[in-house]
């Protein structure tokens, strides 16, 4: 291998701070290169190396990480530094767990929660409706038609509803609102089916449901916040 040809380094040398330059180093690793779950990044030696650092200072720079839920450190022969999320799924896990917590600590109530989804999902159905693409309106109408013909409080039904919800915040194309709208899936619609999973009317959750996908397969923003202010109303006026 010729001068010309050594690859161009993937991270600069740390520096004062190296644990926290390392890990943000990483990141933007992930991030830049597209990584995802399971892929490979290297060995402690390896990357120690890259680094111009010590291994116990690496470690402490993957520690960061693995906080973060970003990445894994695997054992024996075939092991190395893998990526356990991407970033946005990582923020995502740590939204969920800290709102988790508020739950079990009672310092926010269930009540408070769907008044947040509230003032989350409303816009970003607005933004969907804005933003969608064709495949993205008809993953909406594949999640209702599984979730027809299914009992509330069902696993069928449980899954699809989560499916619906999921299409709609990827619809709309912002990844840092998709990050933060996983904790309804995660943390709030558990709670909310344990609660009020058996009682509500299987049709109209359909019903409302349809709503949202028409107003985002037909580009309007303005139906589809309506459709989904409807829905969660709908959910507050069961539990209550």
């Amino acid at each position: 291998m010729t001068a010309s040809e050594v690859p161009e380094p993937r991270f600069a040398p740390a520096s004062a701070d190296a644990s926290h330059q390392i890990a943000l180093e990483l990141r933007r690793y992930l991030e830049r290169e597209g990584l995802r779950p399971g892929d490979r990044i290297g060995t402690e030696q390896e990357l120690a190396a890259e680094f111009g650092v010590s291994r116990p200072t690496l470690r402490e720079g993957l520690r960061l990480l693995a906080s973060s839920h970003l990445i894994r450190v695997g054992r024996g022969r075939s092991g190395g530094i893998f990526v356990a999320r991407t970033p946005g799924e990582g923020m995502s896990r740590n939204v969920s767990e800290s709102i988790s917590m508020m739950l079990a600590t009672e310092s926010v109530s269930l009540d408070q929660l769907l008044d947040a989804r509230m003032f989350l999902e409303v816009p970003l159905a607005g933004l969907a409706a804005t933003n969608a693409t064709d495949l993205a309106a008809a993953e909406l109408f594949a999640a209702i038609e599984e979730q027809t013909g299914h009992a509330p409080g069902t696993a069928p039904f449980n899954a699809a509803d989560t499916r619906f919800h999921k299409a709609l915040a990827r619809a709309a194309g912002n990844e840092l609102l998709l990050s933060f709208t996983d904790w309804i899936l995660e943390v709030l619609q558990p709670r909310l089916i344990e609660e009020i999973g058996t009682v509500v009317d299987a049709d109209e959750i359909l019903r409302q449901h349809r709503d949202i996908a028409r107003a985002v397969r037909r580009r309007q923003p303005a139906a589809a916040e309506k459709a989904m202010r409807a829905h969660i109303a709908y959910l507050m006026s069961v539990r209550r």
